[in-house]
């Protein structure tokens, strides 16, 4: 594939660059791993506010220096600073990094709004900075495939499509419940994957209107209440009349760990990623025509850590800005409408 292709071009002969990893609990220290097992950056510098958790990753990287803050780490010598903090957090982390003269690769979401996120990016276009996040889905073999398929025409006009997300667990930590400093429940932090995979996909079309319904314990949350939502729907109305629709959930009682899934239907077939025996890694993607189908992708396909090493690889070339980051403000635009903050 194309992006697989280019991503190779840019390891070759390129220097290993120079990294801070800030936040390092299980999904800071696993793209950390990913970025150093594939050889494309040493770790010079570790903060967390856990020094338990900076010992383990310490673990992956003994000559790692362990810094005491933000400011420490961004007085080392470094190209890039990998965040995977709260997200209240992030924005302001970013832009601190990015005015520092380092690239950034952050955990999702970039910000808890189109405000904050707009703000990052200018920030790394000022700086001529590279900036990345970690919307992780993109990178699965499945999603590549349909995508691909999409953006040859095989599938003619899309129309429609529909994606889920649900999850069994909420998340375990306090502040994802916390709106100021979450910035959203279930869609803010399973919504945004869909949001991006179907704005993705479809090379992002413009966004006419934005319809949603948010719930809490089965009660309707409405614009503007403290609490977050544990089930979130939406439809969203595209420039060129397809409609695409989303739903997702944090504790829905649905027989499995998780429902993932990605529908895309053209005047000329269909395609689809589901994940398999609700497994949150595991995916297939399949080819329809008619009431025929055809099987593209299956397990095992290793993608946790892919959209970090693209950054790292990226990065040991070239630390410039990618003019690529400006639609992480569109997808954070729907977002704002979901949440009923913009018209």
């Amino acid at each position: 594939m194309n992006e697989v292709i280019s991503e190779q071009k840019l390891r070759t002969a390129a220097k290993p660059a120079r990294l801070g990893f800030l936040g390092v609990g299980w999904i800071g220290r696993h793209r950390m791993n990913a970025i150093l097992d594939d050889g494309l950056a040493q770790a010079v510098a570790i903060a967390d506010p856990s020094p338990a958790m900076a010992e383990e990753a310490r673990k992956l990287a003994p000559e790692a220096r362990v810094a005491r803050s933000l400011d420490e780490m961004l007085a080392e010598d470094l190209d890039g600073v990998v965040i995977a903090t709260p997200s209240a957090q992030h924005a302001e982390q970013s832009i601190r990094a990015l005015k520092a003269g380092f690239a950034v690769f952050c955990q999702k979401p970039l910000g808890r709004t189109a405000e904050e996120v707009t703000a990052v990016v200018e920030a790394a276009k000022a700086a001529d900075r590279l900036l990345g996040v970690d919307l992780s889905y993109r990178r699965t073999e499945a999603m590549q495939r349909i995508r691909q398929i999409i953006r040859s025409g095989e599938l003619g006009k899309i129309f429609a499509a529909d994606l889920t997300f649900h999850n069994a667990y909420g998340p375990g930590k306090a502040w994802f419940y916390d709106k100021a400093l979450s910035g959203g429940g279930c869609v803010m932090d399973l919504g945004v994957h869909l949001i991006d995979l179907a704005l993705w996909t479809l090379d992002f079309p413009k966004v006419v209107d934005v319809t949603s319904h948010l719930m809490s314990a089965g009660r309707t949350v409405t614009a503007g209440a403290e609490r977050v939502e544990d089930y979130g729907v939406a439809t969203l109305t595209l420039g060129n009349g397809a409609v695409v629709r989303i739903a997702c959930s944090w504790r829905l009682q649905a027989g499995c760990d998780a429902v993932i899934e990605a529908d895309f239907f053209g005047t000329d077939g269909g395609a689809s990623v589901r994940n398999v025996n609700g497994s949150f890694y595991d995916f297939t993607a399949e080819r329809f025509r008619g009431t025929s189908r055809e099987l593209l992708t299956e397990p095992p396909d290793a993608w946790g850590g892919r959209a970090a090493t693209a950054w790292a690889a990226r990065l040991a070339r070239s630390a410039t800005y990618d003019p690529a980051c400006e639609r992480l403000v569109d997808v954070a635009g729907v977002i704002d409408r979901i949440y009923g903050r913009q018209d």
